[in-house]
């Protein structure tokens, strides 16, 4: 797998410029709200954002919640909570959990409006950079909260004109991240679980191999949803014998009575990733 997954690239240079162009806007913004995927809550990170932003206050956002086990997705938010850092689940898609997301705000930012209360600065508007890695959903939570039109924000006061800010109301005002928050690949295994998610094409590793990886994961963690979504109670040991017998399942045959483990493999990931074996998440908190 090692000689597959060292194709997906990390983008050094991109991510330095991000770096900057972050750090510049932190002095216009009250708090960061970071996106990441409820299914892949580290992967779908980049370890780099905390040393970026520094002591600025931070709250998460586990968006596709409706697509991870609900108890995992407990058991992360317990765990950011140890760490001094408020994490909502949400789904950006159809709006499940973005109405919590105005008051967790003010919650992570209580003593920011105090300090405006006894300044008399009653009404001052809280704004907030939303930051994430590609195809995490920052854009779809964006559109979401700050509606269809995503009005901007223009002619304020320590506004830099060009950067994208967005009005949710006279209370709230979001600055999309200047630049583009790449992942940061680490180790083969953070590459894996963006592929399996979608979040990275798999084009650029074998499709069979990134199957029976997902069957690795799988099997030990959730057998009781492959056994009723494929009806197999057993699975091999190895797992390019474990993704035969699911294709052999699902009368995927070729010539010669052997399996065609390609069409095996697509069908693996589309179920998988349209949540169709379950909800899953393949990271835990432990």
């Amino acid at each position: 797998m090692n000689n597959n997954t060292q194709t997906i690239q990390w983008f050094p240079g991109h991510m330095a410029k991000t770096r900057r162009k972050i750090a510049e806007q932190l002095k216009l913004i009250d708090a960061v709200a970071e996106i990441v995927d409820a299914r892949i809550p580290v992967s779908s990170r980049n370890p780099d954002l905390k040393e970026i932003i520094g002591d600025k206050p931070h709250l998460i956002l586990l968006n596709k919640c409706d697509m991870a086990d609900e108890r995992a997705t407990k058991k992360w938010i317990e765990y950011y909570k140890s760490q001094g850092i408020y994490a909502i689940p949400v789904d950006c898609k159809n709006g499940k959990g973005i109405s919590a997301f105005k008051d967790t705000v003010k919650t992570v930012l209580a003593d920011k409006l105090e300090s405006y209360r006894a300044k008399g600065m009653v009404g001052k508007p809280l704004r907030v950079m939303v930051v994430g890695i590609p195809n995490v959903g920052k854009s779809s939570f964006i559109n979401r909260i700050a509606g269809g039109s995503r009005a901007k924000v223009e002619n304020r006061p320590g506004v830099t004109r060009g950067n994208q800010w967005f009005s949710v109301d006279k209370e709230l005002e979001l600055l999309d991240t200047p630049g583009v928050l790449w992942p940061k690949f680490d180790d083969n295994t953070v590459g894996e679980h963006l592929a399996f998610t979608g979040a990275v094409t798999d084009r650029i590793i074998d499709t069979e191999l990134l199957a029976m990886r997902l069957l690795e994961i799988l099997i030990p963690m959730y057998p009781e949803l492959l056994e009723a979504r494929y009806k197999i109670s057993e699975f091999p040991e190895d797992s390019y014998d474990a993704l035969c017998l699911l294709g052999k399942k699902r009368g995927m045959m070729i010539r010669g009575g052997e399996t065609d483990t390609e069409r095996a493999a697509n069908m693996l990931l589309e179920e998988y990733r349209n949540c169709k074996i379950g909800n899953i998440t393949l990271e835990r908190v432990e």
